[in-house]
This record gives C-alpha cells, sequence and structure tokens, in this order.
C-alpha cells in the first residue's frame, strides 16, 4: 500500500514534469500554457453539465424511495475528475475527463462493487469464526454456550445506582 501512495505522491508529478517539459518543447511555452488553461475551462464546463444531471437523477431517486448508490458513485467519480482537472498537467486531466465518461465510470462501478461485495463477506465471515466454503461447518450462533433463537430463558435482574452524585459518574 505504501509504494501506491509513494507512486501517487511523488510519482505522478514526476511524470507531468516530464510530458509538460515535452509537450512544451514541440509545440511552444505559451501553447502548452494555453492548452493546460483550456483543458482546465472544458474539464469545468463538462464537470457542471454532468454533476447537474447526476444531482437530479439521485433526486429522482429520492423521491421515488430509492438508494441513490449509482448517483453517489458518479458523484464521487465526478469530484475526483474536478480535482484532477484543474490540476495543471495533462496525464491528470486524460484521467479526469476519462472519468467523465459515463461508460468509464460504469466499468470502474461494477468493478469496485465487486471487490467490496467480496471483501465485505470476507469480513463478516471471518467475524462470525467460518467461512462460506466451510460448508459442514455449523454457525457459532447454534453451538453449546451460544445463543440459540429456540431457548425461551429469561434473566431477570435489578439494580441500585450507588454512586453518590454525578461527578462520581464521570470517573
Amino acid at each position: 500500500m505504501g509504494i501506491i501512495f509513494l507512486f501517487l505522491f511523488i510519482g505522478i508529478p514526476l511524470l507531468e514534469i516530464v510530458v509538460l517539459i515535452e509537450v512544451g518543447d514541440q509545440i511552444g511555452l505559451w501553447s502548452t500554457i494555453g492548452l493546460i488553461i483550456l483543458t482546465a475551462v472544458i474539464g469545468t464546463w463538462m464537470l457542471r453539465f454532468q454533476g447537474l444531471v447526476t444531482l437530479a437523477n439521485a433526486q429522482k431517486q429520492l423521491n421515488q424511495g430509492a438508494v441513490p448508490a449509482k448517483e453517489i458513485f458518479d458523484g464521487i467519480c465526478l469530484l475526483a475528475a474536478g480535482a484532477l482537472l484543474l490540476t495543471p498537467g495533462f496525464v491528470t486531466d486524460s484521467i479526469g475527463f476519462s472519468l467523465l465518461i459515463p461508460p468509464v465510470r460504469e466499468v470502474l462501478r461494477n468493478t469496485l462493487g465487486k471487490k467490496i461485495a467480496a471483501g465485505i463477506q470476507n469480513s463478516q465471515a471471518h467475524q462470525q469464526g467460518f467461512h462460506p466454503q466451510d460448508r459442514n461447518q455449523r454457525s457459532p450462533f447454534t453451538n453449546a454456550g451460544g445463543w440459540n433463537k429456540n431457548d425461551d430463558t429469561v434473566i431477570d435482574g435489578e439494580f441500585q445506582d450507588v454512586t453518590e452524585n454525578d461527578h462520581d459518574r464521570l470517573k
């Protein structure tokens, strides 16, 4: 995981510098600066349009009583796209523009959705102490000493507050 952050915080800016220098050599300094500004303006316009569409779709889903999960994911992608498009450079602009393409967001949503669902299943299985692939293993809630839904035992008790005042309760 550390290597990923190292690449993100050091590798991408270095790559941006190399690409900016190469583009500047090919088309000139002012053309490069103009192109960077142009991509930021076009990206901001596209981001605004798609953001409004996504917001309208989310409101429509909420009005129908549904959870706007797709729209929330699209909103997160659009937020990332906006940050990338406003960062000067052609590499980040390319990534940002790709996040503005709905089919790209759909592929990301499906891929990440499957990974998140698998991670949640694995996490739940490990917390419960058994794995879904262990079909012969019984649930820990039906083992002796565990909770059983057919057990109708009632435990009744009384308590008495022994603190003298509220100050003692904070200790």
